[in-house]
């Protein structure tokens, strides 16, 4: 059995462009990219980087933490991590504490209050104290509930990957396994 719908062109091309753009992306009603241009430095408006929106687990404090950094790490130089808190519906608000891994420096205030009902944006300077990947953690509590996120700070080049020394070979069942010669 075929269907055939038809639809007039303005119909048609309105479920086209709905049907491929992510109405979240607009769920606040702004584009992420002019959001973003807004909080950042008229210094760095060349180089804006893309939020990254931190994971949520079903038991988390409910707060959204979408973050940024404004510039590349460089060791001994400050970092600027911008911090967007959304979702906060808890009449007290929510508190934020702020620590780092050996390696980073934290300049700001360890701790930061974020009122309820409105989005909330956010400054932290970190100085990284050497090449390598460090973590900035950001510890959301809201409502007796508390939410962990690790913002990954990586000065300088990445580690490379991990070569594996073995050969890759399937099994008859789907599976794959890695064969090394006994040392």
């Amino acid at each position: 059995m075929t269907l055939n719908i038809r639809f007039p062109s303005a119909v048609a091309l309105t479920w086209l462009a709905v049907s491929m753009f992510p109405v979240s992306a607009l769920a606040d009603g702004m584009p992420p990219a002019r959001t973003a241009a807004k909080l950042l430095p008229a210094a760095s408006k060349g180089a804006v980087a893309p939020w990254a929106t931190a994971s949520r687990k079903p038991n988390d404090s409910g707060v959204k933490l979408q973050y940024r950094l404004a510039g590349t790490p460089q060791a001994g130089k400050p970092t600027v991590v911008v911090l967007q808190f959304d979702g906060v519906s808890d009449p007290a608000g929510a508190s934020v504490t702020l620590t780092v891994d050996a390696g980073l420096t934290l300049s700001s205030s360890p701790s930061l209050s974020v009122p309820a009902g409105q989005r909330s944006d956010a400054s932290v300077t970190v100085i990284s104290q050497g090449g390598g990947l460090a973590y900035l953690n950001v510890f959301i509590t809201q409502g007796g509930r508390t939410s962990a996120i690790s913002i990954p700070i990586q000065t300088g080049a990445a580690a490379p990957a991990m070569k594996a020394n073995g050969d890759i070979k399937p099994l008859p069942d789907g599976d794959n396994i890695i064969s090394q010669p006994a040392k």
